[in-house]
């Protein structure tokens, strides 16, 4: 026998998170999101069971702290919908919180792969606020570029572990700006946090800013 999916139509919006906004957990945003889109009526596709919940899928958990222009949101529609990406836009954004923004809105294939499966990278901005020489910030990424491994550890649910987070770090240039660009594999097949290469790099105790600002996914 055949399963028909009951997806009908999968929207992707594309949107970034900025202010007092970047200080609220994923499962919070998730939430925000779920208000949002019952707010706009779309024709959302539910979840079964006792608690029922919007079928909605967020790409990347993103770290408190650190905003962004590039957070993915796939939601399951039960009724297809035409719409023009500007109306959509200006009717979420009109009941949405400080600080959140609407980059895109595109039809997906229903049977795009889940997302969370799909990220494999990520690219950060991190801004010294009291500045660092150019020539000292070259230096720190040469220091870590050069090295073959780098051997952390790390504790999770009271289990010690170490790994090596050098292939997790893909590239490190400083910018135009003189920020530092950081592009860091995330997802599941390894996860390297901005603030804990600011950590390798012996910068931690500098005043900074962190911005995501470009998510790459593998092919569906």
């Amino acid at each position: 026998m055949s399963h028909v999916s009951p997806v009908v139509q999968r929207l992707r919006i594309t949107f970034g998170k900025a202010g007092p906004l970047k200080y609220t957990s994923s499962l919070d945003v998730a939430k925000i999101w779920e208000r949002l889109l019952r707010r706009a009526e779309l024709p959302l596709l539910y979840t079964q069971g006792f608690n029922t919940r919007p079928r909605i899928q967020l790409a990347m958990p993103l770290p408190l702290g650190i905003s962004s222009e590039c957070e993915i949101l796939d939601i399951s529609l039960r009724e297809r919908i035409d719409f023009v990406e500007r109306d959509l836009t200006e009717q979420l954004l009109a009941v949405s919180p400080q600080g959140l923004t609407i980059e895109a809105i595109d039809e997906v294939d229903v049977r795009a792969s889940a997302l969370h499966s799909r990220v494999e990278s990520a690219e950060y901005r991190i801004r010294f606020a009291d500045g660092i020489s150019r020539d000292a910030l070259r230096q720190k990424i040469e220091g870590i570029m050069s090295r073959e491994t780098i051997i952390v550890e790390r504790k999770r649910k009271r289990k010690r572990s170490v790994m090596d987070v050098r292939p997790l770090i893909v590239a490190l240039h400083i910018d135009e700006d003189e920020d530092l660009i950081a592009h860091l594999s995330v997802g599941d097949r390894g996860n390297m946090r901005p603030d804990h290469l600011i950590e390798l790099l012996g910068l931690d105790d500098r005043h900074h800013s962190i911005h995501r600002f470009k998510l790459h996914l593998l092919p569906a």
